[in-house]
């Protein structure tokens, strides 16, 4: 049982940095505009608290993270050039130790885009 839990906590340390490389993606000019938008909506998705499936349905709250992030991921990585996702991913290693704070700020970012987004409309709703 550890073996398995130790297995799991390891891809979920490698999804967070294959997340933190495709944020790097998304500054560099070789991306295509279209790899990019398709990147930005998977970080955005991985870093958002709201989820198409909420976690607190049980078992099914989690499979929507265990299935889309990653697949999200693998469909995002075919669109990157070769060289830039290297680079990436090599930046990303040696930031690893900075990763928690970049999460901290995406994340803040998409909850207010969240908040920006419901304000807005309810203000339309309400007009």
């Amino acid at each position: 049982m550890r073996r398995l839990i130790r297995m799991w906590q390891e891809r979920a340390q490698q999804l967070k940095r294959e997340v933190f490389a495709l944020i790097l993606v998304l500054r560099d000019p070789r991306v295509p505009w279209y790899a990019k938008l398709l990147t930005g909506a998977v970080v955005a998705y991985a870093l958002s608290p709201i989820d198409l499936i909420p976690d607190f349905i049980p078992v099914l709250g989690y499979v929507d993270d265990l299935i889309l992030i990653p697949a999200g991921i693998a469909l995002v990585l075919k669109m990157i050039p070769t060289a830039v996702l290297a680079e990436s991913r090599a930046k990303a290693a040696a930031l690893d130790r900075y990763e928690t704070r970049w999460y901290r700020i995406g994340a803040g970012l998409i909850i207010a885009l969240w908040l920006l987004g419901a304000t807005a409309a309810i203000f339309l709703l309400l007009r």
